[in-house]
């Protein structure tokens, strides 16, 4: 064998070993390039959720609604005032109708409070039913004084993009954390990539059954701050029933003391 044979064997088996490495190193670069991207699109999709969040709420909000129960045969409207401030404090008063006047509802951190004037009762509502329809609306209580954190109590996860009303959306995908107290089994959000606005929300049970659907429409400047100004609340399982909330008013980071969100405040507030 000449020496340019072996020498060429030689080069041949040293390349290989390179080739070799060089295959193992890019397929090492891969996974974590991989790992960290499921890591960014995690952490990025709590942020989007948040982003949305505060967009409707501000530090604190003050807001007079409009909500239309519909139904096949009937159709009943209720104004409504609420008070908001970050994710701990919320105060909702029924405005109309008559027979309606005077009801509160009080979110003090994880606590959620009715008072009656008929009755002249202030009820503490348990967990249990944050799962019941608000005023007979096709919201929950839980949707109106929100006990639970679309932040805090999900783990967030984007699974797509979407176009609703010619706005691009992430999808986004939320299950509820092991020990988180909530009332849905997966929420599946659509928000807008530019403004972040949440268009579009499938709710699904424990068993993964699609319960309600919400639609945002009527996008606007409202105190400065672009929003969606009309949602609907559509049962899965019945048709030609759902309930829209519309945004007549609303002032954003205004101050409210945290001594507002008290009982006796409930019984006063106008």
């Amino acid at each position: 064998m000449s020496k340019e044979t072996v020498t060429g064997i030689i080069i041949y088996n040293t390349s290989t070993a390179y080739l070799a490495l060089l295959v193992n190193t890019m397929k090492l670069s891969f996974l974590i390039s991989c790992l960290f991207a499921l890591q960014t699109s995690a952490q990025s999709a709590k942020e989007i959720v948040q982003k949305a969040d505060e967009k409707m709420r501000g530090a604190t909000s003050q807001v007079e609604l409009t909500i239309k129960t519909i139904r096949p045969t009937w159709t009943r409207s209720m104004d409504v005032k609420a008070w908001m401030k970050g994710s701990d404090f919320s105060m909702i008063l029924v405005q109309s109708p008559a027979k309606d006047k005077g009801i509160v509802f009080l979110k003090r951190k994880k606590e959620v409070w009715n008072w009656m004037p008929s009755l002249e009762r202030t009820i503490k509502l348990p967990p249990s039913m944050m799962s019941q329809s608000w005023m007979g609306t096709d919201f929950t209580n839980d949707d109106l004084v929100k006990e639970s954190s679309i932040v805090n109590d999900y783990n967030h996860s984007i699974i797509g993009d979407t176009v609703i009303q010619d706005r691009n959306c992430y999808i986004i995908q939320m299950i509820p954390k092991p020990e988180a107290a909530v009332v849905w089994g997966k929420l599946i959000v659509c928000i807008d990539k530019k403004d972040f606005l949440e268009l579009h929300t499938k709710f699904y049970d424990e068993d993964g059954t699609l319960i309600n659907i919400m639609n945002a429409y009527d996008v606007k400047m409202m105190d400065s701050r672009l929003i969606p100004t009309r949602f609907e609340m559509i049962p899965a399982d019945k048709k030609n029933q759902k309930t829209e909330m519309i945004y007549r008013s609303i002032k954003y980071n205004r101050p409210i003391e945290d001594g507002f969100f008290t009982a006796e405040k409930m019984k006063t507030v106008s």
